[in-house]
C-alpha cells in the first residue's frame, strides 16, 4: 500500500501534527515512500524558515513531476468526472487500488477516484 499525499497532508507536516508524522515514519519503516506531485508542493510551498519542518519531511517523500503523460491523463479524468481541479485529479492518478490518500478534501477526491474506478481509502491528515 502506498500513502499518497494531498496538500492537507503537507500542511499537517508543516504544522507538526503528530499523527501525520507518525504516518510518514511508518511508511518509511515499511520501505514505502509516500508520494505526491509537484503541483501539490506548489500549493503549500512558500519558502523561508517557517517551512523547515516541511522541508525536512520532503526528504522522505517521492515528489513526482506533473509531466505531459500525467497531464494528459488528468485531462481525461476531468472530462470523465466533470471536475475541474487539476491538482486533485493528479493526486488520484498517483494512487492505485488499496492505497491511502491523505487529504482534507474527501468529497472531490472521492468523486475523482470513483470516476476512475479506483478503490482507495481517503484519510484525514
Amino acid at each position: 500500500m502506498t500513502l499518497v499525499l494531498d496538500s492537507g497532508a503537507l500542511v499537517a507536516l508543516e504544522r507538526n501534527e503528530r499523527s501525520m508524522w507518525v504516518r510518514l515514519k511508518a511508511a518509511g519503516l515499511d520501505d514505502e515512500l509516500p508520494v505526491t506531485h509537484a503541483g501539490v508542493l506548489g500549493q503549500v510551498w512558500r519558502g523561508g524558515p517557517r517551512q523547515a519542518r516541511l522541508s525536512q519531511a520532503l526528504g522522505g517523500i517521492d515528489v513526482r513531476a506533473l509531466d505531459e503523460p500525467l497531464g494528459r491523463a488528468v485531462g481525461q479524468l476531468l472530462a470523465t468526472s466533470g471536475s475541474s481541479d487539476v491538482i486533485d485529479a493528479a493526486v488520484v492518478l498517483l494512487a492505485h487500488d488499496g492505497d491511502e490518500i491523505v487529504t482534507a478534501d474527501h468529497g472531490d477526491l472521492e468523486q475523482l477516484a470513483s470516476a476512475l474506478g479506483r478503490h482507495v481509502e481517503l484519510v484525514h491528515p
